[in-house]
């Protein structure tokens, strides 16, 4: 039996990368042959200063999407509307193509732990989430997207997987998934699952964008460091996920141990090669 790959659902952004200041002046001085960057919202939201000059400029030549790492969306403290207000500001100045940020809570009682920690995957969570999602969008006059986060422990009072907490979500608050590639892996060799069924437990139409990212190995346990290029591994599950959700603009995450701009160009080159070599008319999957 011989099956196409499933084509795409969405306008195809194409391939992108990470903004870090640390590639600034090279981006300006050379315009790379990339389709798009993320930023980290967060490094934006000031007054003034030498972030927005680059952002600006950078913005002049390239699409942008806005990456966010403080939403909480999942936190049981209000919603903090005063940084909703500088997302908010930020969106108006960027005009992003869209607007993410993690499925997960980041503090409790006001205090921001810096971290992005998991949920319970329960029916009262899906909830819970979905309505202050709903909250969010209404706010800021779009849909937004949230990434799947890496974990390292998991809850007694979880009565469903990760793949449907998270369908369950997105359906209901008619938002759109930001899929991490690397979390997925990290996160199967942490908790014993298998990563495949992962994608397999994903809605197709709900995926929107792709992280890929390196991982540091401790022999027990994987964790999501953004430090290394992309694993062997990591590379076979994105490709399975392209054959799943089709063309999907897809993005290198690195976020310490930087590397010369051409080795992340060269990870993003082969990123491309897989989504071409699936997508050509010749590609056919033996199922």
């Amino acid at each position: 039996m011989h099956t196409k790959a499933i084509p795409s659902i969405h306008s195809h952004l194409g391939f992108g990368l990470g903004l870090r200041s640390e590639y600034y002046s090279h981006i300006l001085e050379t315009k790379p042959a990339i389709d798009w960057f993320e930023i980290v919202s967060e490094n934006y939201m000031v007054a003034g200063g030498r972030p927005l000059m680059y952002l600006d400029k950078i913005r002049a030549d390239y699409p942008l999407v806005m990456h966010g790492v403080s939403l909480s969306i999942g936190g049981t403290d209000a919603l903090d509307f005063n940084y909703l207000k500088q997302l908010k500001a930020l969106k108006q100045r960027v005009e992003p193509e869209w607007i993410s940020d993690h499925l997960c809570w980041t503090g409790v009682a006001g205090v921001n732990l810096h971290d992005l920690l998991p949920l319970p995957y329960t029916e009262s969570t899906v909830r819970h989430v979905v309505q202050r999602i709903q909250q969010v969008q209404d706010y800021l006059g779009c849909q937004i997207l949230l990434e799947n986060v890496s974990s390292y422990i998991s809850y007694q009072q979880s009565d469903m997987q990760e793949w449907e907490f998270i369908s369950a979500i997105i359906q209901q608050a008619d938002c759109f998934l930001l899929l991490d590639v690397n979390n997925v892996f990290v996160s199967a060799f942490n908790q014993g699952f298998e990563p495949h069924s992962y994608l397999n437990g994903l809605p197709i139409n709900r995926i929107k964008q792709i992280h890929l990212a390196g991982y540091s190995n401790t022999d027990d346990y994987l964790i999501d460091t953004h430090d290394q290029p992309v694993s062997p591994p990591v590379w076979e599950l994105y490709e399975q996920a392209i054959k799943r959700f089709g063309s999907t603009p897809t993005m290198i995450e690195r976020d310490d141990n930087y590397p010369d701009f051409a080795d992340l160009m060269a990870e993003l080159d082969y990123a491309k090669l897989i989504d071409t070599q699936i997508h050509s008319p010749s590609w056919r999957k033996i199922a």
